[in-house]
């Protein structure tokens, strides 16, 4: 994934299912991703931030999840960095609430092409903010657990952690 904005800030914080690289633009929060998360971006010239503030209220956020305080998340995402395809993918995503999941077929159904499968399940895999644009509550036609680019075990726990298995 190229990245379009100039400016992009980075932290990282631990969680339960190991640490997460958060980035961040002005318009909002960019990317979360697991360590050794396949589809890493370049992060060349990214500038560490600890203090950005959608960086810290992602972290807050997080923290409070993987506590299980939270199920939902509330701050501003900047998902400007996919092709228009995958950004209507990433906002279906965003409507599949906590404790849920939906199959590939279904997704494309919610995006309004049927025929797309192969497409969408590309487009989740390649979502930049794990967790919080919950691409790990997609599921297979069958009802299994199919790839996952932070790894099954994590798709299974933040499944496990929502309730949904």
């Amino acid at each position: 994934m190229k990245f379009k904005s100039k400016t992009i800030y980075t932290s990282h914080i631990d969680t339960p299912l190991g640490g997460i690289t958060m980035a961040a633009t002005d318009q909002g929060l960019a990317g979360v991703w697991f360590d050794q998360q396949r589809h890493w971006p370049d992060t060349t010239g990214w500038i560490a931030k600890d203090d950005h503030p959608a960086l810290v209220e992602a972290g807050t956020q997080l923290r409070d999840y993987f506590a299980g305080k939270r199920n939902d998340f509330d701050m501003p995402l900047d998902l400007s960095h996919g092709t228009a395809f995958q950004q209507s993918v990433w906002q279906a995503l965003l409507a599949i609430p906590a404790g849920k999941t939906m199959t590939y077929g279904a997704l494309s159904v919610h995006v309004g092409n049927p025929a797309a499968v192969r497409a969408v399940g590309a487009a989740v895999g390649r979502n930049p903010i794990s967790v919080i644009v919950p691409c790990h509550r997609v599921l297979g036609s069958d009802g299994s657990l199919t790839g996952y680019a932070g790894g099954l075990h994590r798709k299974t726990a933040l499944l496990e952690l929502e309730g949904a298995r």
